[in-house]
């Protein structure tokens, strides 16, 4: 695979200032784009567009809640201001906090994680849409999980915010095929993030274990996802749309 070009291409990555959606902001400016770093945590975003700069790519920083229509409207506005297009939108704000069986639930992290990964994906598309139709393209990636595909053990919620990520990917790809603009999503397995260094020293996960879930035998990086990223964005994939992409070592490969 030749090396992507992306210069003069705009992207927008929600979730930006840390994990995977830091690593996607980080290659997109690489590959020549400028880049818009979305995200509530505001320091550790700032910091993602700093090191973009300082490797001499273009870059500005939005504090928003994906939740939250005006603000996500507000998003796009300040893009199109800041760089006179959208090319490329990667929807990876998102939360995973459950760890209890679906009977020991709790309705307020149900309502919390609908809204965050759901509701957020939903509006953001909403308003990314808005502007492609105008420019007549764009490419939408959206973050679901290998947990988006099959069941996940203390994980209902998540799970089903990641389906209805899935659903809604295929569903936005085929009414806007014919417009030019394609959506797709990525399915990770379990990658190496702050999260994920988190949930192992609170003893709620075994890494050893965690590993054998993966044919390939480790845990993924943050860059491999961001490169599968990339590519769905970029016009080598131009005849792929509706698709959800593992990225996941062969976890849901048996």
């Amino acid at each position: 695979m030749s090396q992507l070009d992306m210069r003069g291409k705009v992207a927008l990555v929600t979730g930006g200032a840390g994990g995977i959606g830091s690593a996607t902001a980080l290659a997109f400016a690489r590959a020549g784009a400028a880049v818009v770093v979305v995200d509530i945590a505001v320091d550790a975003g700032q910091r993602v567009v700093e090191e973009i700069m300082a490797a001499g790519g273009r870059a500005v920083w939005v504090r928003a809640d994906v939740t939250r229509a005006a603000e996500v409207e507000a998003v796009v506005v300040a893009t199109v201001a800041t760089y006179g297009r959208l090319d490329y939108a990667f929807n990876n704000a998102g939360i995973e906090e459950e760890h209890s069986k679906l009977a020991d639930g709790e309705e307020a992290l149900f309502d919390r994680m609908l809204g965050i990964n759901v509701k957020g994906v939903w509006l953001c598309m909403k308003y990314q849409l808005r502007q492609m139709l105008r420019q007549g393209s764009g490419a939408i990636v959206n973050t679901a999980s290998v947990a988006g595909l099959v069941g996940a053990p203390k994980h209902a919620i998540y799970a089903a915010s990641k389906h209805a990520v899935v659903g809604l990917t295929r569903s936005a790809a085929a009414e806007y095929a014919r417009a030019g603009i394609r959506i797709n999503a990525v399915c990770p397995g379990v990658i190496r993030t702050a999260m994920f260094e988190r949930v192992v020293s609170q003893g709620l996960a075994d890494e050893q274990s965690i590993r054998r879930l993966h044919p390939i035998g480790r845990i993924g990086e943050v860059d491999e996802v961001a490169q599968a990223v990339l590519w769905l964005c970029s016009e080598q994939s131009g005849f792929v749309t509706g698709h959800a992409l593992t990225v996941d070592g062969g976890m849901t490969a048996i």
